[in-house]
């Protein structure tokens, strides 16, 4: 695997690294929270299908050499979602995409770390322009996006609903 982004970010209070197996437990407390997958799965998953979304983002890795990292807070050791890059085959662009569990809302993990996700990928991919695709609905992730110096560029129908795009500029 030839990684593009780093494999690890610090920040202050979180490591931001690659998956691993036993980071699925984890995982699945986002996943099998209805208000975590409100705006993005629209659905609870399984154990099983959260251990394979976990899969999905590591291979992300190997396709694409960049990839969502599994947000781990260096206090209690817990990770606390996935923030990183994502392009899929049916999204428009490659992305900075953020999502962490319930009980850890509020508390600016996911501002911290989708900053260093995003001057991370300004050194290592300069020339790769990221959007952030959010649900009209997702409040939250549209006042993160403007946060994070992001502006609106369209709305677009993805999946039954309408995004919306926000750009993000380069500093």
């Amino acid at each position: 695997m030839k990684c593009l982004m780093p494999e690890v970010i610090e920040t202050e209070r979180l490591i931001l690294r690659l998956f691993q197996e036993g980071d699925w437990p984890d995982l699945h407390t986002l996943y099998s929270d209805p208000e975590c997958v409100k705006y993005t799965l629209e659905r609870t998953l399984t154990e099983g299908e959260s251990w394979r979304t976990m899969a999905g983002m590591i291979g992300h890795w190997h396709l694409r050499g960049y990839g969502p990292y599994a947000v781990q807070e260096k206090s209690s050791g817990r990770v606390l979602g996935p923030i990183g890059l994502w392009y899929p085959n049916d999204w428009p662009e490659p992305e900075i995409k953020w999502a962490i569990s319930r009980p850890f809302w509020g508390k600016g993990f996911a501002s911290e770390a989708a900053r260093a996700v995003k001057e991370a990928a300004e050194m290592a991919l300069p020339d790769t322009p990221l959007i952030s695709l959010i649900f009209s609905e997702n409040e939250a992730s549209i006042k993160l996006a403007k946060a994070l110096g992001a502006s609106f560029e369209r709305e677009m129908p993805f999946r039954g609903h309408c995004a919306h795009i926000y750009r993000h500029s380069s500093n």
